[in-house]
Parts: structure tokens; sequence; C-alpha cells
């Protein structure tokens, strides 16, 4: 296996064993960034833990938590890691178990190793896009043994739709923009649409192991959301589209800030 690939496993197991702890403490110690989103003690923790799990591979860094460093000096950059230490901080404050750690390699531009852990879950997803394939593991926070690992994880598979089209997105609200492309998707094929809702970058992975067919984001999200769901993905075949430019989603770009995209077997 890919040596980064490893060290981002243990990176994800290592953060999301401090994440579970603070999660079942009294005290989040929960502010507010500029941005208005909030930020618990576990988001602080489990940036410190990865740090150390990668700062030894001497690839540069783009991290939520981390200071950003000017787009001057990341566009001389062939390659870098691209984390969320907690992904759904909302999800962790409500107590829901649908938060995540992201941890993604990015080469040139491109998703190369995406890592997705659901500590609260015991769900860990990783993916090598060079190999065409991606894993599923059920792990307790404390499991970080790395052959262990590795020895249980079973291959994920997206799945076509038949009678139905499940359609990652929220019961409760959706905007204009997804409301249209769902009824573009029942004109196209005729079939019912189903809404299957997930928190965080779980979103992606209902996708790649074959629980819902189509996932439209037409909201705001950052680099480190989506790189790693959607590294996972297209090691299985989906494709990750920019509604903007038709193609792929790339990464380290200036502006951290992602347009709208879909995930779906169609380009």
């Amino acid at each position: 296996m890919n040596k980064n690939l490893k060290i981002a496993i243990e990176a994800a197991a290592a953060a999301g064993k401090v994440i579970m702890e603070i999660y079942d403490s009294e005290n989040f110690w929960i502010e507010t960034k500029e941005d208005n989103s909030p930020l618990t003690l576990a988001d602080k923790k489990a940036n410190e833990v990865i740090n150390e799990f990668l700062f030894p591979t001497n690839i540069p860094l783009i991290s939520e938590e981390n200071k950003q460093i000017d787009y001057s000096v990341r566009k001389q950059w062939e390659e870098c890691w691209i984390v969320d230490p907690l992904d759904g901080t909302k999800e962790f404050i409500k107590r829901n178990g649908e938060f995540t750690v992201n941890i993604a390699f990015v080469s040139r531009g491109k998703p190369r190793l995406g890592v997705i852990f659901a500590p609260a879950l015991n769900s860990l997803y990783f993916a090598d896009v060079s190999e065409n394939k991606a894993f599923k593991v059920s792990i307790a926070p404390d499991d970080l043994n790395i052959d262990d690992i590795l020895n249980k994880a079973e291959e994920i598979l997206p799945s076509g739709h038949k009678d139905c089209i499940r359609v990652v997105g929220s019961r409760s609200h959706m905007n204009n923009d997804t409301l249209e492309y769902i009824e573009e998707l029942k004109k196209k094929f005729g079939k019912k649409i189903e809404v299957v809702s997930k928190g965080s970058s779980l979103k992606f992975c209902l996708v790649a192991e074959g629980q819902a067919q189509v996932y439209p984001r037409f909201a705001p999200t950052m680099e480190w959301d989506t790189v790693a769901g959607q590294a996972i993905c297209e090691a299985v075949g989906l494709n990750c589209i920019s509604r903007e430019t038709g193609k792929s989603m790339t990464y380290n770009r200036e502006d951290l800030l992602n347009g709208h995209f879909f995930i779906s077997h169609e380009g």
C-alpha cells in the first residue's frame, strides 16, 4: 500500500480517538470563528494530532485549523495534504455522530488519496485513486493498529439506479437549485426520486458505497470539506463535476472556496 495512505489512515484514527475523548466529556469548549462557524476543543486537538503525523512527510499541508498560506507560495507546490480535522462540527455539537476526520493527498491539483473517518460511527473509508479501489472498515476509536485496519477492510462499490434514484440532500430544506436539479433527474430518467440525508463528508461515502446514486451540492463548501470524499468517489469510478467548468474539481486553488458541484456516474 502507498506509504502516504498508511500515514493518513493512522493520522485519522489517532485524531478520531482524541475527538471521541472530548465528545464523551462534559465540556466541548465552543467558540465562534470569524466566519461564524463553530470551533471546539476537538477541532484543535484533532488538528494537532494530524499535524504530528503529516509534518514529518515534508509534504506541504493545508488544514482548516492551520494558518492559511498565501497562494504565491502554494502555487509552487506540486503536491500537498488537505485536511479537515473535524468536518461537521455542528453535528458534533448536536451529538448525532455524523462528523468526520478528512485527510487527502493532492498531486498537481488532483485528489490521489482520501481518508474519511467517522469515529462515533466506527466507520473508516479510504481510497487510492491510482488503484481504482476504495475500502470501508469498522474500527473502534482506540484501534490504531494499521495492520488490523487493513486486514479487516472491505472494498466498496457504487450502485446504479433501477426503480428509484436516491439523491443525497436534506429532508427538511433544500435550495431552489437542488430542487430544480432533482426535477431534471425525474424528467431525464422517469423514475422516483428518494432523498437521503447524512452529515459531513459522509455524503460522499453514501454514493461511493452504493447507498445513494447522486449527490448535488449547490451551496458553499471549502476544499477541505470535499477533497477526501472526491478521492473516494473517483476511486470507484464516480465523477465529481464542477457546475461552473463542467470538469472534475481541482484543488489547491487560489480561492479555497468551492463552487457548486455534483457527484454521479455521469459527467
